[in-house]
Parts: structure tokens; sequence; C-alpha cells
């Protein structure tokens, strides 16, 4: 077999940033884009400072996260290693991009010329414009033409210039090597078997195949360098806030839940009681609503039905899946129950709806916990706090469309209390978990910030008000109100503000000169 690897020797990389040049030259890439780029970190104190020039780009991993989400089957991994996009099935839905803890996928929607938005595109620019990248996922390929062109005629990718990445040519100061780290004998595999190399947040399983080399010397070994944060955090290396998704794919998550979980009660409703047809109406054309959202974020709209391409894998593949017998036979119970001459069949007719939007809300769980380049989505505890939290928003608009339709019970208002609490305690957990294990600082900002969120006293407040529903029927409305108010505040805030990125982290400050190495950096973060 063959596996495609880049090492690049953190002792020798002087932050010339020619491969980033070389990589735009050779890929007409748009302003603003940098597939190949050299990081600045710096770590310690005055007098006793170190400097690291760090390459970065598209890490060609064993196991992508990339091509786990992605719904199209866009994103592809060929036997050699090297991963690449289909840029004529892909939709543009940007999934890849924050699934990818390497920020190294992007989409331009129009892109900016070299010298302003309202100057006129330069001669070079209109002959080099790519447009099948335009409105989907692009990223580093390793000069793939050039490799496969390359091996067609008898050369060596890593050895001879014409079958190598452009970057790796490009470099001055032989910092970055190609080759197959599956031959023994490669450039590569030398490289890596005497000398100590570590790969980039490989703590999350992608296998990076970029192996970053740096001097054992003071390391002995067995032993690891530690990952120190930095407090004050570095602008070009922290994470920041991903830009892909925003209050549209935000909707999707505040109506989908919403919208699911209360079709789900006024299902349950309807086996011992007329079930609310106009409820049920409602739930659907919120999810109808929320993907309606979708729609207009993703790149190419058009191309929309390629979201059912993956359901082997991506989990936005199977909230589509599970979408389309949602809304049949929704609005199949929803006919059915209508007060019109003929119709006025059982409640039961919704079961069936019901079971495929709690596996919708299921699905939208699961495509934040696949999203591993956004540490607050990819917890684990994120699929119970989601579905809790649709579940309680379903059961509050449930209330409410009960006090409007002058029905009252004592159940309502129980489990109103009981999945208030039950969100609450998935919120402790999942908050928990995030304070043990380490976030980007600022998600934790954002996630604790305003009045609503999903806190003790907020939840304490519902639980308070649905238990006096049992006396006061219409309080228990207000409960659900409160219930929606403060699960929407906070999906929202999950996606559009608390959604920082990975950012980047060493393991090792190289020896640069006559100093010596010492234990990487974590800038932005609350804990290495």
């Amino acid at each position: 077999m063959t596996k495609w690897t880049i090492v690049a020797d953190l002792n020798r990389c002087v932050g010339c940033q020619t491969c980033t040049a070389a990589c735009k030259q050779t890929n007409a890439t748009a302003p603003g884009v940098q597939w190949r780029k050299v990081l600045d970190f710096e770590a310690g104190e005055y007098p006793d400072v170190r400097r690291a020039f760090v390459p970065v780009g598209c890490m060609h991993c064993d196991e992508p996260p990339c091509l786990d989400v992605c719904p199209s089957t866009a994103t592809l991994k060929r036997a050699d290693g090297i991963v690449t996009i289909d840029y004529d099935i892909c939709i543009g839905c940007a999934y890849c991009a924050v699934a990818c803890p390497y920020q190294a996928r992007f989409r331009v929607d129009t892109p900016n010329q070299a010298f302003g938005k309202d100057s006129q595109k330069m001669r070079h620019e209109i002959v080099r414009e790519r447009p099948e990248r335009r409105s989907v996922a692009q990223k580093c390929t390793l000069c793939v033409d050039k490799i496969d062109e390359g091996l067609a005629n008898g050369l060596i990718p890593g050895i001879d210039a014409n079958a190598t990445p452009a970057c790796v040519e490009s470099c001055i100061a032989a910092a970055l090597v190609f080759g197959d780290a599956d031959d023994p004998d490669s450039n590569v595999s030398t490289l890596i078997a005497e000398n100590r190399t570590f790969g980039m947040h490989e703590e999350l399983g992608t296998g990076p195949n970029i192996r970053y080399l740096y001097s054992g010397k003071d390391f002995p070994e067995g032993s690891t360098a530690t990952l120190v944060p930095n407090p004050i955090g570095q602008a070009s290396v922290a994470p920041r806030h991903q830009h892909q998704w925003d209050w549209r794919a935000a909707s999707n998550f505040v109506f989908g839940g919403a919208g699911t979980g209360l079709f789900t009660f006024a299902a349950v409703a309807g086996l011992f009681s007329p079930f609310l047809w106009w409820a049920g109406l409602l739930a659907l054309a919120m999810v109808g609503l929320g993907l309606f959202c979708v729609w207009l974020e993703i790149g190419r709209p058009w191309r929309f039905l390629n979201v059912f391409r993956h359901p082997a894998r991506s989990w936005m593949t199977r909230e589509a899946l599970a979408a389309m017998p949602y809304f049949g036979l929704g609005a199949l119970a929803v006919l059915l129950t209508m007060p019109w001459p003929g119709f006025g069949a059982g409640g039961w007719v919704g079961l069936p709806a019901a079971a495929f939007a709690l596996m919708f809300l299921y699905s939208q769980a699961r495509i934040l916990k696949a999203a591993k380049g956004i540490p607050v989505w990819r917890q684990e505890q994120i699929v119970p706090l989601i579905v809790t939290t649709g579940l309680t928003e379903g059961m509050g608009l449930f209330a409410v469309a009960a006090l409007i339709a002058g029905t009252s019970a004592s159940w309502i208002s129980l489990t109103m209390a009981a999945l208030a609490g039950l969100r609450w305690l998935a919120w402790r957990s999942y908050r928990g978990a995030l304070a043990a294990e380490g976030a980007p600082t600022q998600s934790l900002i954002k996630l604790d910030a305003g009045p609503l969120n999903l806190s003790a006293p907020g939840q304490a407040a519902i639980v308070a008000l649905a238990l006096a529903g049992l006396v006061l029927p219409g309080v228990t409305a207000l409960a659900g109100l409160l219930a929606v108010a403060t699960g929407w505040a906070f999906k929202f805030t999950l996606i559009t503000r608390a959604a920082y990125n990975q950012g980047y982290a060493i393991e090792a400050m190289p020896a640069r000169g006559a100093g010596k190495p010492a234990p990487g950096v974590k800038p932005g973060w609350t804990r290495a």
C-alpha cells in the first residue's frame, strides 16, 4: 500500500511563507483562502521566549471526520491516503468545514478581487478563476494531479520535482519532506524512525498525515511533552468562532427540535383525547421552516437531493431521510383527524410520524456530536442534552396548545416538570464534561452568559411553575413558554456564538539555534 505523508521539521522552518505562496500560485486559490499556511507560535515570558513556525493545511487523515459527515459523498479518500473533493456533487453545506479540527476547509461564495471588492478583476484573475469551486467545499489535495502525472511518467513523488506537491518543492529550508510512509525505505519513513515526531490534535483520533519533527534533546525516551495552555492566547493560533453555520443553521435546530417534540406529545395525547390536528400541523410547519432555512444556507441549493447520498455514515443524510416519512405520515395524521365530514380517525395515526420525529431529533443531536472541529459540539453529552431540550420545548408548546384548546390534565404539568428537571441534569453533565476536559475559553464564556440559559435557577423556575399548574392550569403554559425561550436561546447560542473551533496546538516547541526544546502550547483553552 501507499500512504503519502508530509514531514515538517520544526527545527528548520523559518516562517518564510514560500510554501503558502507556491500553493496559491499552483492552485489559483481565491484571495483570503490559504490551503497551506505557516503559523507563528510563541511560548514563555521575557527573557525566556520561544517561537515556532508550523506549516498547516489538510492533514489527509487516516480517519478523516470530513469524510464521515459529508452527506453528498463529495469527500473521497483514495487508496493512497489523499482526501479529495468532487466539486460537481458537493452541495456546499459546510458540514465538513465544522467537522475538520484543522480549519483546512473553505467555502467561498463570492471571491474577492485582489485589489478590492469594488475594482474590476485583473486579467490574470479572470483567466485563473475556478467557477466549479464557488460555493462548495475546497481544500488542499496534495497536488494530486502532479503526483498522478508523475507516477504515470515513472517519477518518484518526494524525489522528483514534477511529481511533488508545490509546497514541498518550494520550501527554501528543506523543512518539508514528502514521501510514502508505508515504504520503510522512503525519506519520510527514515525521518519518522530516527526522530521524535507528533501529529496535531492526535487525541481526536483522526490520524493526521502531516508529522511534525522536533529535537528529542531534553525529552527522555518514553516521555511526552506536556501541553501548556496560554492564558493570553494568540490570534493566529487560538480558537476562532466558526463562520460557516449562522442563524440559518441554528434555525434548523431551534425549530426542528421544538417541532418534533411538539408532534411527539400531540401524538401521545391523541391516544386518550382528541388529537390536536392544528398542533400537529404547526409541528410540521416548524420542522419545514427549519429545513428551509438550511436550504437557504447551503452553497449549491439546487443540488439539495445529493443530501441523501450518504446514509451509511452521515447524520445529516439520516436527518433528511427521517424527515420524509415524518412529513408524509404527519400530514396524513393531520388530514385524518381534521373535523371534516368522513374524517376524525383515532389519534393513534400520529404515532408512526412521532417515531420518525424522534429519529429526526436524535439525528440532529448526532450531527453536532460528529462535528469534531467544534469542541462544544463534539461532547458525548451533547446528544442527551439536545434530545431532552427538544422534548422539553415540545412539551412546553403542547402545554400552550392544550390551554388554547381548553383542555387540562395533570400529566401535562408533571411531564413538563420532569422534562425540565431532566434537561437541567443533561446540561449539568454536559457543562461538567466541558469543564473537566477543557474547551475554548470564549466558548464557555458565551455558554454561561445571559439570563436565558439552562442553569439551575431558570430550570427550577420552570419546574415550580409546572407544578403550580396542578392547581392553576394556566400556569403550566407559562412554564412551557419559559422552557421554549430558554431552549431556543441555548441552541442559538450554541450554534452561532459559542461555536469556537479547535484552534491549533503543538506538542513541543522546537530547538532553534542554540535554544532548547520546550513543552508545547495550546492557546485559548481552559485546560491542556
